[in-house]
């Protein structure tokens, strides 16, 4: 209704989805090795989104839910229980179904909150994390009936909620909870008391959800609501291997996302200071302020699904300068009407306040208040966090990629040219996502800065920027890549004026900006020197390829010498469909002279594991390749990453990624090339062992051999067919080295025509192991 007031509360229950249970028969062999067998699973993929047809629009006012996110501790009274109809009364069969009333099990100990690892949050509001199931109880007028009557849910957040928008869901009742989508089950039903473990996918809207029940009799389509007086509450998820803040590291997500203390570093990088901050994501009010901070931005909130997006607005909100955000900056001394930047020591005074005053901007702020505000506000939503200070920290007015300082004729400074800066400090954020839309390898921290210092896109905003573009010098790659970089390594170059008025470099300076870029160490408060992750060390090759190749996206590309030439190629070349895995990788690199004068370069190699989202996790190994080129010569390099040193290190899809750089001597041309590559999997073979006949039974039978030089641990096959059989999993445990494990399927065809058997692998080992079997099946 229009006003209405969205109400919080709490209680509990969870985890993921329970398997089915196998109808069919099963026959097992392991040659060579078997042992113990385990009934855990690995990781699944959850979520997809959900169906079209499941999706049709209810008739409901853009009403429902309020643009405003209002919470409130007021007693609210149970909703109305529907009148009985007809002079029937409710209890007896004929009667409507409707519900009486929902428990969303919401309290701090319970398992939702638990599970979902938001019990440190203030309150008893249901809290959740998205990609996760949650459970639910529910108490009707009478018993439900599966077979005669239907039952959905509805969630709906924002003011105009839409199913194309992901802002309107309907959860419908399934008998088997599925993967990737919005989906409830029944799990236990005692009278007219049910319970439901609910499914969301992993890039479910975050923020404020009304939720609803409704009922109808399959005879009558008149359906019967039920408004929940409370709501639900969704959040990112880094425990969760869908979601795009996904974090693969338990200690790191207990630091950078559920630590509600700090470290914030000041000072210069010989007398570097440290200073506590309580960051307090889970305080009383702060939750509701940082949800607050969203609904007060211009973000549709069907863009709060995508952390990049939430971000940014975030980055533009936790400053006032143009959008009446949460803080003013103030680096004037003069600190009357507010409170001093330097005697803030906590975000939850700031945020409660600005929340409390409807969206009065806070007195007063610097760089290192609008960091913690932002860590704080990030991790609460979900986001993984950290404030990181950069010494020696340059600001670039010009978008030169150089911090340029100007002389006239007799050497005094030029003022009104002299606009970049070097800041004695200076404090932003880094946080934790995948980059889907930039290339490959460019996931992981992304550098985000809240600190009103230069316009992006016409707003006071900064980031969210990759940290690995920012090492490389890619710079084209969004957002405001150019101007972190150019804090973090840009050369300071002295120019002096000419008689004629033109300008000349004089002196360059390549080590004057980015020194000892900190942040506290994770389960410690001691300080972690993180520069490495920015740029290359000083002086090296790599490093000063980084600067010409970022410095050429700049407005004064031509600083740096252009090369004489660029006539050397290099690329990467798989053989036939590329490595396997269980096997030393091999790749060819091909340099190609194509001038009539010898080249010589080196080459700088570096192998990473990469996430399939394109966040790379760590480095493999690193080499220096030297390379001569007589002229017009081609010449391939074999480059081998051996099997012991990646067998450990891999993730999700077995993907690595090949980075190479280097520079011509004789040209000063800038060599570089990714390529991301995976080690290929074997496939499942499943051979059909007689005719498949409608209701007779008939066999199959699935063969795997361990690729690898090690036990497999924990191996569980999922085999189906549409029309052929009900999905199953068939619990295998160890298979041995180089071991061939042979199941036989026994199962009836129960449709005719062209069908498909289909079976998994699923190990922590290996992944990606599948195979699939066309089978036409007859009519008896």
């Amino acid at each position: 209704m229009p006003g209405e007031r969205l109400i919080l509360r709490s209680t509990s229950d969870i985890g993921r989805f329970p398997g089915a249970a196998p109808p069919t028969r099963v026959e097992l062999s392991i040659q060579k090795s078997e042992e113990k067998k385990q009934e855990e699973r690995g990781c699944r993929r959850w979520f997809r989104k959900i169906c079209p047809c499941c999706c049709k629009r209810q008739n409901s006012t853009s009403h429902d839910i309020t643009d405003k996110v209002e919470w409130t501790k007021e007693s609210v009274s149970e909703p109305v229980k529907p009148k009985p109809e007809n002079g029937e009364t409710k209890d007896t069969e004929e009667g409507k179904l409707s519900v009486c009333s929902v428990d969303l099990l919401s309290s701090k100990t319970g398992q939702n909150r638990v599970e979902h690892h938001t019990d440190l949050y203030h309150g008893d509001e249901l809290i959740i994390r998205r990609g996760q199931t949650f459970h639910m109880e529910m108490e009707l007028n009478r018993p439900f009936n599966a077979d005669t009557e239907k039952m959905h849910l509805e969630l709906k957040t924002g003011l105009l909620p839409k199913v194309s928008k992901g802002t309107h869901v309907i959860i419908p009742l399934v008998k088997h909870l599925e993967d990737e989508r919005w989906e409830a089950k029944i799990t236990e039903q005692n009278g007219s008391k049910i319970k439901l473990s609910v499914n969301s996918p992993a890039n479910a809207v975050i923020g404020l959800y009304g939720l609803t029940v409704t009922t109808r009799s399959l005879k009558d389509q008149t359906p019967t609501t039920h408004n929940s007086s409370k709501s639900v509450i969704m959040l990112f998820n880094p425990w969760c291997e869908e979601d795009a803040v996904f974090l693969d590291d338990e200690e790191q997500r207990k630091e950078y996302v559920l630590n509600d203390t700090g470290r914030i570093y000041y000072g210069t990088e010989k007398q570097i200071g440290a200073r506590t901050w309580n960051f307090g994501q889970f305080h009383e009010g702060i939750l509701e302020a940082s949800l607050f901070i969203l609904e007060k931005s211009d973000m549709a909130p069907s863009g709060r699904g995508d952390p990049v997006n939430v971000v940014r607005v975030i980055s533009a909100l936790i400053n006032a300068q143009d959008d009446f955000g949460v803080l003013v900056g103030n680096w004037s001394g003069d600190y009357s009407g507010g409170v001093s930047p330097a005697a803030w020591s906590s975000s939850v005074e700031i945020l409660r306040k600005y929340h409390s005053t409807n969206g009065t901007s806070v007195n007063y702020g610097q760089c290192w208040v609008f960091s913690g505000v932002t860590t704080t506000v990030l991790r609460c939503l979900g986001i993984p966090a950290r404030s990181v200070t950069n010494f020696q920290s340059a600001h670039d007015t010009d978008v030169s990629l150089t911090t340029d300082v100007y002389f006239d004729e007799n050497m005094e400074p030029i003022d009104h040219l002299n606009n970049d800066s070097v800041w004695n400090f200076h404090v932003w954020n880094d946080c934790w996502m995948a980059r889907p839309d930039l290339p490959p390898g460019n996931g992981g921290w992304q550098a985000v800065d809240s600190t009103p210092q230069e316009t992006s896109q016409g707003i006071f905003c900064c980031g969210p920027a990759s940290i690995s573009a920012i090492r490389s010098g890619h710079v084209y790659l969004k957002h405001d890549t150019p101007f972190v970089f150019a804090e973090v390594n840009s050369d300071k170059i002295y120019w002096k004026r000419n008689l004629d008025g033109t300008f000349s470099q004089i002196f360059t300076e390549k080590k004057a900006v980015g020194h000892c870029i900190s942040t506290k160490a994770v389960g410690s408060d001691e300080r972690e020197d993180i520069t490495h992750l920015y740029k290359h060390q000083e002086d090296s090759e790599e490093e000063r390829i980084a600067v010409e190749t970022a410095s050429r996206y700049g407005s004064k590309p031509d600083v740096y010498c252009a090369p004489a030439a660029e006539d050397v190629h290099v690329e990467v070349q798989l053989d036939g469909e590329g490595p396997k895995m269980g096997c030393d990788a091999k790749l060819s690199i091909v340099v190609k002279n194509m001038s009539s004068e010898p080249r010589q370069t080196t080459l700088h190699s570096q192998v990473a594991v990469m996430h399939y989202t394109g966040v790379l996790k760590n480095a493999i190994r690193k080499d220096q390749i030297p390379v001569e080129l007589l002229p017009n010569e081609e010449k391939t390099i074999e480059w081998i990453l051996p099997y012991h040193q990646y067998q450990n290190q891999l993730v999700d899809q077995a993907a690595l990624m090949l980075s190479l750089c280097g520079r011509v001597n004789e040209t000063k041309q800038v060599l570089a090339n990714q390529t991301s590559f995976r080690l290929r999997t074997p496939d499942l073979s499943i051979t059909p062992l007689n005719d498949a006949v409608v209701g007779k039974e008939m066999s199959a039978k699935i063969t795997f051999t361990n690729p690898l030089p090690c036990t497999l641990k924990n191996v569980v096959f999922r085999v189906e067919g549409l029309g052929l059989q009900k999905g199953h999993e068939i619990i295998v445990g160890d298979v041995g080295s180089h071991s061939t494990v042979t199941l036989t399927e026994h199962f009836i065809p129960s449709q005719p025509g062209p069908r498909k058997l289909v079976a998994s692998l699923d190990c922590k080992q290996l992944t990606q192991v599948h195979g699939v079997v066309d089978i036409v099946v007859r009519e008896q």
